[in-house]
């Protein structure tokens, strides 16, 4: 698929214009990349009083006058301060002589984190002073004149990325943290790599970016949406959790090759990452079939219950009972699920509470199927089958955590392993009533051609056309080939997931119209860019995020409404009694 080529030649950093380019459009884009990618100096420092930044300066500015604009970094001893911006740190030298002591207290009384202007001029440090370690450290700045355009109170936190910080507090002063290195790399990294792929798309396989609106209505069989009140009353819009109906609908309207960059509304927490891909699982279900625990045998007797276990080798040299009941709380935490753990010790014999409900035969059976070895750790879970593989998935990935934060190197940060996930069920049992269907993927995903006829039959059976692109162990895309039939998509809708077609009248109608067969794949950009910037969280690829709960800790949002400010949307908020109580107080 053309999009998914260009991520991969996005990776490889191939150049996006390596061939010669004949239409006059084309060269001129061409030529226009190729000086934006120079990143000059003139750019940056365009309708702005500053002369360069303070990150450009080199040795080959020695003996100019320039103008800086920056934060405090720091000052030391009021005979030089370190001076910050978006690129980088100069070391400006202050002035000590009686000249020019109006600038010596204009910096010393500056606060960290002031912003200041200097002008002065660019030397040479000292032999035996300059910082290798500093783009910048070969020379610094001689102050002459100096402003301070905006002091600067105290930061309930340092802009210094060694400082560690909870993320509550990052979140709540999320201006403030913006200031650090790593988050103004990762917002441009962000910013370069949503830049090219639009060059891939655009210039090179005709692709249309095309906006989507933001209000829209409520689709069925899907995540939980956000509801917009409208001063009709009784009349609400939905926040889009996927524009997918607006994708189809462009395709049917002959935009064949589309894309966008879209904002996608899920009334639901965070969740833990889904991971399509798990090595060494392995189902050890028959080996307790006839062991008394009580959770084991709930999962076994259950039809789709199954007990599975992953060995971490050698991991008993390496984790602790602090890290095993970490990873305990975790699974309990995220998944209400139990995990218990059991250590292949030198002997050949296994340390575990589950030992005592084990006889030799089970436990010499279990050995053989895990392959375990002296000092590795096995996890285990019984449940459900897909909440099992999700627990343990994830206990995969936080237990190569911890073991690389004991010095073991695991995995090769600077490598892509992509992986294609395909043949999904295209439907799945409700959980909470298994006698209904949902859609797996979504309500438009299309059958599998072979599976066709099981759709009218047995649609529990029917495989879907839904794909899922996995970098690194994490999904960071998914999409399918949709129902172009307005009759198979009323049936779906109809007859297997119980929905009203009419809520997407609008889309069934679409589809009379010589709808031609169409897909399409839309990539989790957020995670993307974490797994390319190496970030522990999409929280730090995103310039300001919400909360495990959905919050904004910076504004407080979403906030209360007054009765005045609800009364032209026809709204009154049913307080539960303790609330109501407390408000009217």
């Amino acid at each position: 698929m053309s999009f998914c080529h260009g991520l991969r030649l996005l990776y490889s950093q191939l150049p996006l214009f390596s061939r010669e380019l004949n239409r006059p459009w084309c060269r001129y884009v061409s030529s226009s990349l190729a000086l934006s990618s120079e990143k000059r100096a003139s750019d940056f420092n365009s309708f702005v009083p500053r002369t360069n930044t303070c990150g450009e300066l080199r040795s080959a500015h020695v003996g100019q006058e320039v103008t800086l604009c920056g934060w405090i970094q720091y000052q030391r001893q009021g005979l030089f301060l370190v001076l910050r911006d978006f690129q980088g740190l100069t070391q400006i030298i202050i002035p000590q002589d009686e000249a020019h002591s109006h600038v010596k207290k204009v910096l010393y009384d500056a606060p960290v984190e002031s912003v200041v202007r200097v002008t002065g001029t660019v030397t040479s440090r000292p032999p035996g002073q300059k910082n290798p370690r500093m783009p910048t450290g070969d020379i610094e700045v001689k102050v002459k004149t100096a402003e301070v355009l905006n002091s600067c109170k105290k930061l309930p936190f340092e802009i210094k990325d060694f400082i560690k910080k909870s993320e509550s507090l990052r979140m709540q002063y999320r201006y403030l943290d913006l200031r650090s290195f790593q988050m103004q790399h990762n917002l441009r990294l962000r910013s370069q790599m949503i830049m090219k792929m639009r060059e891939y798309l655009c210039y090179l396989h005709g692709f249309v970016d095309v906006e989507t609106p933001t209000l829209f209505k409520r689709t069925p069989g899907g995540a939980k949406e956000f509801v917009v009140p409208s001063r009709e009353p009784g009349k609400f819009y939905c926040l889009p959790q996927s524009p997918q109906q607006f994708k189809q609908l462009l395709m049917i309207g002959g935009l064949d090759r589309y894309f966008q960059v879209a904002r996608c509304y899920r009334d639901e927490g965070s969740k833990p990452d889904r991971q399509p891909e798990f090595t060494q699982i392995i189902d050890v279900s028959d080996v307790f079939r006839n062991v008394e625990i009580g959770f084991v045998q709930n999962a076994v007797n259950k039809p789709q219950g199954t007990v599975k276990a992953i060995c971490i080798p050698q991991g008993a040299r390496h984790l602790q009972n602090k890290d095993f009941e970490a990873l305990k709380e975790s699974a309990k935490s995220q998944f209400n699920q139990e995990v218990l753990h059991l250590i292949m010790k030198p002997d050949e014999s296994l340390k575990s509470p589950l030992r005592k409900f084990l006889s030799e035969e089970q436990q010499s059976e279990l050995i053989k199927a895990l392959k375990v070895q002296a000092d590795d750790v096995v996890l285990l879970a019984a449940g459900e089958h897909e909440k099992v593989c999700l627990v343990l998935g994830n206990m995969r990935l936080e237990s190569a955590n911890l073991l690389e934060l004991r010095g073991l190197v695991l995995r090769d940060p600077t490598a892509f392993h992509f992986l294609w996930v395909v043949d999904f069920p295209l439907f799945l049992h409700k959980e909470e009533n298994p006698a209904e269907l949902e859609s797996a993927h979504h309500p438009f995903t299309a059958p599998h051609p072979s599976d066709t006829s099981l759709l009218y039959s047995e649609p529990a059976k029917a495989r879907s056309q839904h794909y899922d692109l996995v970098l690194n162990g994490s999904e960071i895309g998914g999409g399918s080939i949709r129902i172009h039939n307005a009759e198979q998509q009323r049936f779906v809708l109809e007859t297997v997931l119980k929905e009203d077609p009419e809520l997407l009248s609008h889309l069934l109608e679409a589809l009379k119209c010589g709808a031609p067969p169409h897909g399409g794949i839309a990539l989790g950009l957020d995670r993307l860019i974490c797994l390319v910037a190496g970030a522990p969280s999409i929280r730090d690829v995103i310039a300001f995020p919400k909360s495990f709960k959905g919050r904004d800790l910076m504004s407080n949002a979403p906030d209360y409404i007054t009765p005045e400010e609800l009364e032209p949307y026809h709204i009154q908020v049913a307080w539960p009694a303790a609330e109501a109580e407390a408000n009217k107080n």
